[in-house]
């Protein structure tokens, strides 16, 4: 089964490429927010990705699906665990940052969840029902750009640890202060600066 793969851009296409690895030509879908990274690649540029490999009674032809990040990966994996979605539904979906899904998750925002492309109000009610409580790490996520975020979940599990080893918040308000410092900073990058907002969150009234 191929989990990963590295190799030069052959073809892009509107929801799919393909790319050249050991002289084979391997079609990989990628969700809206994995292509939107791609806007600047040209073939034959060097591309790799994290791949979901897909093969199923009803989908006997393997499908790979790529992702630029373990993270997003593994976010698309709790999200196909909601009825009804199923892999090709989800890649479709997949057309905001995971951190904004994930928080509409956790904060049960159902309206964001409907911006997701197929997704109406039911099965926004589904995906909350299912996953809150399971995805508030993603929520984490303060970069968008795939070269930055490994850094930004170093900065908020650090900034996790302080708040909940050092000065004694819960688990669960820790993770929610971190994300709300991040909905109100989207430019933080360092520790310091999410410390700073994290700080200037407690003293609002």
């Amino acid at each position: 089964m191929i989990s990963y793969i590295e190799g030069k851009l052959l073809k892009k296409e509107k929801e799919r490429i393909v790319i050249l690895a050991n002289q084979i030509g391997y079609e990989i879908l990628l969700p809206a927010i994995v292509m939107d990274t791609l806007k600047t690649k040209a073939a034959g540029e060097e591309i790799s990705f994290h791949i979901y490999y897909h093969q199923a009674e009803r989908q006997p032809k393997p499908v790979l699906i790529g992702f630029n990040l373990e993270i997003e990966k593994e976010f698309f994996q709790h999200f196909i665990s909601v009825e009804d979605i199923g892999p090709m539904k989800a890649v479709k979906a997949l057309n905001i940052p995971v951190h904004e899904i994930a928080s509409a998750i956790e904060s049960k925002n159902a309206a964001k969840l409907k911006q997701l492309k197929g997704i109406g109000a039911r099965t926004a009610e589904k995906i909350i029902a299912t996953l809150k409580g399971k995805v508030d790490k993603f929520a984490l996520t303060i970069s968008d750009e795939p070269e930055k975020i490994r850094i930004a979940e170093d900065i908020s599990t650090q900034m996790l640890n302080v708040l909940v080893s050092q000065l004694g918040h819960k688990g669960n308000d820790a993770k929610r202060m971190i994300a709300e410092a991040v909905k109100r900073n989207k430019n933080i990058s360092t520790f310091e600066e999410l410390f700073e907002e994290v700080y200037r969150g407690t003293k609002t009234p």
